[in-house]
């Protein structure tokens, strides 16, 4: 076991710095350039003595863009390896700062998502595995692959539609009521964003809940069909018994190690959906930081999401290890 994690290890590092230059000669071709918008910008001033490219230039030097994609990501390598990701230049403020101060959102909506998707996938995909070909297996084979099918922009839009602009039940963009947030007292706050949380929780739940549907229904299928369900039948053992105990357990394994790779998704924030609805979390920020070429809170975002998703897989690896006794690490 610690031979294979320390391995692992060893390989994600590599990974992580191939990944990273990547990731910083993508972010340093980007046409939309955040220096450049502010060298335009400091020459129109009134009283400017220098031209756009002398300002272009100026600041290239202060930011360290003039070293080029090799000497600029070893420059910013050297920094981030002792915690040093400089300062975002859009929000002026450390990213691991700004992170901190959006992550929670987030965390919050992924982590309820992920709840409600095991919740309401596992048990529909087992009860559709223990009818198969019945009008209950059907409807929820229906049922997935319509959320399977459905983008995320059109479900977020037709619930708005539904729920915020006919109904008036929710709110359709914002963490907050502007109007009268600030008058509402704590657990009043905590209600009207947990309110204002609804329909992007509804929204992600519906378009990840077909694929977690369909894969615990292929697996209970495939162990309801192997030998020992069999002869745990032909004993005589009731068949609650065969499903809940022997066949349940057994399908759950698969899923386990699917869901230990889930780690990312609860810090990564659910970019589309945050975007559509205008909440303000990391998928949202880094959405923005993006588009603007903001590099040191860029590069801190997928720096972080790429440790997060080598530790998702050797979580899920260790997971399959611990519950199927048959796997060995080595």
């Amino acid at each position: 076991m610690g031979k294979f994690i320390l391995k692992r290890l060893i390989m994600s590092v590599g990974i992580l710095f191939c990944g990273m230059l990547i990731i910083y000669a993508l972010m340093h071709s980007l046409p939309t350039n955040y220096i450049e918008t502010m060298a335009q910008q400091l020459a129109q001033r009134p009283g400017s003595s220098k031209s756009a490219q002398e300002w272009l230039a100026d600041l290239n030097a202060q930011y360290g863009m003039d070293k080029g994609i090799i000497g600029g990501f070893l420059v910013w390598l050297k920094s981030a390896v002792v915690g040093d990701f400089g300062v975002s230049w859009v929000h002026n403020v450390p990213p691991t700062e700004k992170f901190a101060d959006v992550i929670w959102v987030s965390f919050i909506l992924g982590a309820v998502s992920l709840v409600l998707q095991v919740i309401i996938a596992i048990p529909l995909g087992i009860v559709a595995a223990k009818r198969q070909y019945s009008a209950v297996d059907y409807g929820v084979t229906v049922f997935a692959m319509v959320c399977i099918s459905m983008p995320t922009f059109f479900v977020a839009t037709l619930l708005k539609l539904i729920f915020g602009v006919h109904l008036g039940w929710f709110e359709i963009a914002g963490l907050t009521s502007a109007r009268y947030y600030d008058t509402l007292s704590q657990f009043g706050k905590v209600m009207n964003i947990a309110w204002h949380l609804v329909l992007p929780t509804i929204t992600i739940v519906i378009i990840s809940i077909g694929g977690l549907m369909r894969y615990t229904r292929t697996n209970m299928l495939e162990v309801l069909n192997a030998d020992y369900i069999r002869t745990a039948r032909a004993k005589g053992l009731p068949e609650k018994k065969v499903i809940n105990y022997h066949a349940f357990r057994n399908t759950l394994i698969p899923v386990v190690t699917l869901l230990g790779g889930s780690l990312p998704s609860l810090f990564s924030g659910a970019l589309i959906t945050e975007q559509l609805f205008s909440i303000p979390g990391i998928g949202y920020t880094g959405y923005q930081s993006m588009i603007v070429g903001d590099i040191p809170f860029t590069m801190f975002y997928l720096t972080f999401m790429a440790i997060l998703t080598l530790l998702g897989n050797l979580i899920a690896d260790l997971l399959y290890a611990a519950v199927d006794p048959r796997v060995r690490l080595a």
